[in-house]
């Protein structure tokens, strides 16, 4: 064999080792893929349980494995205003919009996001409530003004339970089977949301998997919702017959003779 082919034959020996110590993959799968809002409905709780496969000819690492998992709702444009005082009112003096924003969010790791990974990573990766959230657009992101109004809406939304950072929310029940339960408050909307998850050692993403579920109304509280939808005026005619009648029903309950 000539140097040029044992050149090559070392650098495919190099690559093929290369690609077996990153051979770990991820198979996970939900407890449920839908959750129902009825008349009595309080919140609701899913669990991602998953697991980490290795390929037979991986070698141990050094680092122990870490989990982020990532659930985040619907989308929607987000608008945040900040008050100022103005003699004895608080008008609305400066806003900023927030487009393609996520309604809820919740981070999972198995540890503290600042003993996995570095903070550039974590900005990289979009990984935590401030980084999930930041604009595509760099310049944006280093707005001063821009990132006081961003830190104001995940203090809203935390406040209301929408927006949760667990520092220990997934569990490992082996060295490579883990699980993280995810809770969806009442507060949550209804649509369409996505779980990611991300497998690190040494801070290095080694693999990812998606899935997803949905938050939806059953019984009547969705007749009532697609009423509304479907045929409005109805619905809006109804609900001033109701109106009326419960005020006649109120006055001659309580009426004094």
């Amino acid at each position: 064999m000539n140097r040029a082919g044992r050149l090559f034959a070392v650098l495919a020996l190099l690559a093929g080792s290369a690609w077996s110590a990153q051979a770990e993959s991820l198979i996970a799968a939900m407890s449920s893929h839908q959750i129902l809002i009825t008349s009595n409905y309080t919140g609701s709780q899913l669990t991602v349980f998953g697991v980490v496969e290795r390929d037979g000819r991986t070698v141990a690492r050094a680092d122990p494995y870490d989990i982020v998992v990532t659930a985040r709702g619907p989308r929607r444009m987000l608008l945040v205003r900040e008050k100022e005082r103005l003699g004895p009112i608080w008008i609305n003096r400066t806003q900023r919009r927030f487009p393609d924003s996520s309604l809820f969010l919740t981070v999972a790791s198995n540890r503290p996001l600042s003993e996995i990974m570095s903070p550039e990573t974590a900005l990289r990766e979009r990984i935590g409530l401030e980084n999930a959230q930041k604009m595509k657009d760099a310049g944006l992101d280093l707005d001063l003004t821009t990132s006081r109004f961003q830190a104001g809406l995940i203090r809203i939304l935390e406040e209301r339970g929408l927006y949760l950072a667990e520092e220990r929310g997934v569990t490992f029940l082996s060295s490579t089977v883990f699980s993280a339960p995810i809770n969806v408050p009442a507060t949550a909307p209804t649509g369409s949301y996505e779980i990611d998850i991300v497998l690190y050692a040494g801070g290095v993403p080694l693999a990812r998997q998606t899935t997803n579920f949905e938050v939806v109304k059953s019984g009547m509280e969705q007749r009532l919702a697609s009423g509304a939808h479907e045929w409005p005026l109805i619905y809006g005619l109804v609900t001033v017959l109701m109106a009326l009648l419960l005020g006649w029903l109120a006055s001659v309950v309580f009426r004094r003779d």
